[in-house]
């Protein structure tokens, strides 16, 4: 389903969504965290929760709405968006860590940083659908592109993020300079006269072009389980919605999970290979969700099981390359 091809129910499920899910993203980062504070793991859990379960209540409605198919396509699209949007927690980490920014800030970049990786979806996914149902071969160029992604990722994902080279922030830089100090949760401030941006706009800036970065590679995942702009959209959406809340929750715990980048590289080349062949072999939708589930299932069990070694520090005298240097 394309924009010109949506009927006039399927508009007001947009309307409803579009409503529903605002209102909560309102409350979520505009009243309930409204003041900069530390997020304590307690609520961040209990925002996860909610957000997991509200995906998981639109998934009953669309099962009730649009069919099996539909719901079973959302469910795989949203398993497969969310298990993608680890990478930018580590991204958060290594952004945070590089520019020092004290844990009571960190909800306030974040929360601009969901909105603004919102808006990018949208525009990208309405794109995408576009692009799909009026050239068929863009699913061979989205599948070489998931393919090459799988190959970086297994490469190195978040670790190979340096923010001191992120071309968008050195762009900004050139027009508006970039002050090392904190001015409370400001992002801009005015020093003898001079409009500064600090250290928290420049950790907003790396963030949203990371994302955009990881939205080019992740949404044509998505496109390969469904054309639906309706189950692209919301499962995408659904996906970012408790981002923030899923990072203060599991911050201190991410660096477990060793074996999940492996689990995505082979769900991207899974689903760059079924876009490769959709002409020749339809994948059902349901082995799709089944191969999903289980390697995410099996990645998190065998990172438990196997914990990975910890690295050697860094002898005295040399310089740690992860320390944040004044």
């Amino acid at each position: 389903m394309s924009v010109a091809e949506m009927t006039e129910r399927e508009l007001w499920m947009f309307l409803g969504f579009t409503v529903v899910v605002g209102f909560m993203l309102y409350v979520d980062l505009f009243l309930v965290n409204r003041k900069a504070r530390v997020i304590t793991i307690k609520s961040a859990l209990i925002w996860s929760a909610i957000w997991i379960g509200t995906a998981l209540l639109f998934n009953v409605f669309v099962y009730y709405e649009l069919g099996t198919v539909k719901a079973l396509e959302f469910l795989t699209a949203y398993l497969i968006e969310k298990a993608l949007s680890v990478d930018n927690l580590f991204v958060f980490l290594v952004v945070f860590s590089y520019f020092g920014i004290p844990p009571m800030y960190q909800p306030r970049v974040l929360r601009w940083g969901i909105i603004g990786a919102i808006i990018m979806r949208a525009i990208l996914i309405v794109i995408g659908v576009e692009l799909v149902h009026a050239f068929n071969w863009m699913l061979y160029v989205f599948g070489i592109i998931l393919i090459i992604t799988a190959v970086k990722l297994v490469q190195g994902g978040a670790e190979s993020v340096d923010p001191g080279q992120n071309r968008m922030l050195k762009l900004v830089s050139r027009y508006i300079p970039v002050t090392t100090q904190f001015h409370e949760e400001k992002f801009f401030t005015r020093i003898k006269g001079v409009l500064y941006a600090t250290p928290l706009f420049a950790t907003l800036i790396v963030i949203e072009s990371t994302d955009l970065m990881f939205a080019l590679d992740s949404i044509p995942a998505v496109l390969g389980i469904s054309h639906d702009l309706f189950i692209v959209y919301t499962s995408n959406i659904f996906a970012i919605l408790g981002l923030r809340a899923l990072y203060f929750a599991l911050a201190g715990v991410m660096q477990l999970f060793h074996y999940l980048k492996y689990a995505l590289a082979i769900i991207l080349g899974f689903i760059g290979v079924k876009m490769l062949v959709h002409d020749f072999f339809k994948i059902p939708i349901e082995i799709a969700l089944g191969v999903v589930f289980g390697l995410l299932v099996l990645a998190v069990v065998a990172s438990l099981l196997f914990p990975e070694k910890k690295k050697e520090e860094a002898a005295p005298g040399k310089d740690n390359p992860g320390e944040n240097k004044e």
